[in-house]
């Protein structure tokens, strides 16, 4: 069994490129593997920030490629037409056969089966792999036309430990590895997998990001057991820092325990965002002075070590410079000079969204019964925090920075707080605000947004979103549901677009109101998905909202789907399905307002009774709505329509009576649609 090897050696590859790269790879090779019905028996895709690799264990010397029948051109075609088929397959007229199909006469071409070398079969499929990675970013270097993510400078590649030749661009293949150590330049031949590992291991190269990773936590644990730290390590910068380094080696640094006095995100932040450090917390979860740095070689003469540790210290000196300057600063004050920062160039400046959204909360207070001066004074105060120098400087920082200002002038802790929290949720499954003061400003904040973008007619795209929206939405979906909230969205909706009037923004998109509501609602999905609901009910839930309450519309859904499979789903979805089998078939225009005088037999009126109570049931205010105890009455309404379809014939001689029945049955129908659309669950 043959093992073929593929490693691409380049310049210094940003890690977010390197892991996409990598995993595009080996998605590639498999997929042509198996178009190509190719077995094998592994396959392994590595990184390191100047190699992307890929080994495949097990591959067969040959390949039996099968004989098929292929379709040509139509029967009657043109003779250019048929010549440049035979020309483009390699054979003559006589090859070619006529047959009919249920598209008409076409000739058709089988192929006979042949043996393949896979070692012949390569050469032509690798480049062409090569070429279908995208890269989010690339370049192009001297005078080559290759689009790389860094400067590729040679292709390695192996099978059965001979060389196979191939030209990719303006590079050929070669049958060593380079190794750089400073300016010390080698070229090793390898004649197989294990060779290729044991070299590139030889000279401290671990091309294997998994056990890159391995090795970066293991000496970061040991040194914090020994040092009785505690256990805490970024996921997302861990998987950043293994994809920079070959070789990792852990230093532990320190900085001056005086910056321990500025506030903590201040530290972490520079440490890991900045510096792509790991912060250091005692046994009690407190962050210390001293953090690790995951190096490219070892620091025997410590020079590495005092670099790090200067730089650090520069930037939290730096940082507790601005955080004395900025805490001192009148939040209030600053408000005025936010009209400096845009918000966005059609919509107005940052100052100008406080004041909608000051306004915004103010109108929200109302339905959520919420001090109404200290959510304006929360609001006015949400955003002041940009015009700080430490924002300007951690820009990931805002709001987080605005809290501590906050509670250093002396505001009080719920209105502190929702200058941080009003940017939650940053992410599909991350943190929501919990506290009221910080939902009620991140709803109107989020709905601002919302509807600003949607007047001037810069709305989402499928493949475009640069403003966020669908994030900005799903994440008001979030805080309404999760803080289960019930609250006039629709009158802040078009509020929202009045204030934006009221200051100067012209309407261009005169259905707004309608398109932000229904684009609130489209992103009901993204909810459901993560709650893995199944698509049906989905599909019934959405499309059958009206109104703007979104935390009944997941309540209904959850239940629908938690029932779907036991007696009261069964019940309910049964009842509905005889009753429109029998509307689908009758196949006329009926409104569902039956009359009473017509009916001629006791079953009749019962179902009529037994929908009149459900709809009453439907009636009473949301917020009173018992969703459970609902779908309950839709699934007892089966033994009424049980009754009603054992003892009542609905296709009566009398054409009157059985219009009317048929108006019951959509009467019914229509009642159980008030809940969800129960025609669009599978099996109906």
């Amino acid at each position: 069994m043959g093992e073929l090897i593929l490693e691409l050696y380049s310049e210094e590859i940003p890690p977010q490129l390197q892991i996409e790269a990598r995993k595009q790879l080996k998605e590639l090779i498999e997929k042509a593997f198996l178009e190509e019905n190719i077995n094998y028996k592994k396959i392994f895709s590595y990184s390191s920030p100047t190699r992307l690799s890929l080994i495949v264990i097990g591959l067969p010397d040959e390949l039996k490629i099968k004989s098929k029948e292929i379709r040509g051109p139509k029967v009657n075609s043109p003779d250019l037409v048929l010549q440049n088929f035979t020309k483009a397959k390699n054979v003559s007229l006589k090859n070619l056969y006529e047959k009919n199909t249920d598209k008409g006469k076409f000739f058709f071409l089988k192929t006979k089966s042949k043996k393949v070398l896979i070692k012949d079969l390569l050469p032509s499929l690798i480049p062409k792999l090569l070429s279908m990675i995208s890269w989010k970013k690339s370049m192009k270097w001297s005078d080559h036309d290759l689009s790389w993510g860094r400067p590729l400078r040679s292709i390695f590649l192996l099978f059965n430990n001979n060389k196979l030749p191939i030209k990719f661009d303006h590079l050929d293949s070669v049958d060593y590895i380079t190794i750089e150590n400073d300016l010390n330049i080698k070229k090793m031949k390898v004649k197989n997998f294990k060779e290729y590992i044991s070299i590139l291991k030889s000279n401290k190269i671990f091309v294997d990001q998994s056990e890159r990773k391995k090795i970066i936590l293991q000496k970061i644990n040991s040194i914090g057991k020994s040092k009785n730290f505690k256990e805490y390590i970024n996921q997302n910068l861990l998987e950043e820092v293994v994809n920079i380094v070959e070789n990792p080696n852990i230093l532990l640094i320190s900085f001056g325990k005086k910056y321990l006095e500025i506030p903590e995100e201040i530290i972490i932040s520079t440490l890991e965002k900045h510096q792509r450090y790991f912060p250091i917390f005692d046994s009690r979860g407190r962050l210390t002075n001293n953090f690790f740095v995951v190096t490219n070689k070892k620091d025997e003469k410590k020079l590495i070590k005092q670099g790090n540790q200067r730089v650090v210290e520069a930037r939290l000196a730096d940082a507790k410079f601005f955080w004395d300057k900025d805490r001192s600063k009148n939040l209030i004050k600053q408000i005025t000079n936010l009209k400096a920062i845009m918000f966005y160039e059609k919509l107005g400046t940052i100052y100008d969204k406080t004041q909608r959204i000051r306004q915004l909360a103010a109108l929200l207070s109302d339905d959520l019964n919420i001090n109404k001066e200290k959510i304006q004074v929360a609001a006015s105060i949400s955003k002041s925090d940009l015009c700080s120098d430490l924002v300007k400087e951690y820009p990931e920082l805002q709001g987080v920075m605005g809290k501590y200002f906050a509670l250093s002038q002396g505001f009080d802790y719920d209105v502190a707080n929702s200058v941080s929290d009003h940017y939650l949720p940053l992410g599909l499954t991350s943190e929501i605000p919990k506290k009221p003061f910080s939902y009620s400003i991140s709803i109107v904040d989020k709905i601002d947004t919302l509807v600003g973008f949607f007047l001037i007619n810069e709305k989402p795209t499928s493949s475009k979103d640069p403003f966020a929206l669908r994030r900005a939405a799903i994440g008001l979906l979030r805080i309404i549901i999760e803080n289960k909230l019930n609250f006039k969205l629709r009158d802040l909706i078009s509020y929202a677009a009045r204030l934006y009037n009221e200051q100067g923004v012209d309407t261009i998109n005169k259905k707004t109101e309608h398109e932000v509501l229904n684009f609130i609602k489209e992103r009901m999905r993204n909810i459901f998905k993560i709650k893995n609901i199944k698509s049906d009910i989905i599909e019934a839930s959405i499309s059958s909202h009206v109104g703007d309450n979104f935390f009944d519309l997941y309540k209904k859904t959850i239940l629908i789907n938690k029932h779907i499979n036991k007696e009261i789903g069964i019940n309910a979805i049964n009842s509905y399905k005889r009753a429109a089998n029998i509307l689908e078939k009758a196949n006329k225009d009926i409104s569902g307002r039956p009359d009473v005088v017509l009916f001629r037999k006791d079953e009749e009126k019962t179902l009529y009774e037994k929908i009149n109570e459900i709809r009453k049931a439907f009636t009473v205010k949301e917020s009173d709505k018992d969703y459970e105890k609902l779908l309950i009455k839709l699934s007892d309404a089966k033994e009424s329509t049980d009754n009603f379809f054992d003892n009542v014939i609905v296709n009566d001689e009398n054409q009157d009576i059985k219009n009317n029945r048929l108006e019951l049955l959509k009467m019914f129908c229509s009642t159980f649609d008030n809940y969800i659309d129960f025609s669009k669950l599978e099996g109906l």
